[in-house]
């Protein structure tokens, strides 16, 4: 994976994260996680 690439995904993983950390408790556990799970339901680790 080029640099680029790389920086494309780091970008559009904290967008991600960025809107999940703006919703609130209860849209985070329509959609099944918490707010602690944010960062693996993410990063998919």
């Amino acid at each position: 994976m080029n640099i680029g690439k790389k920086i494309a995904e780091y970008a559009r993983l904290r967008r991600a994260m960025r809107e999940l950390h703006a919703m609130d408790d209860y849209a985070l556990s329509d959609i099944g996680i918490s707010r602690s799970q944010i960062n693996t339901a993410v990063r998919g680790k």
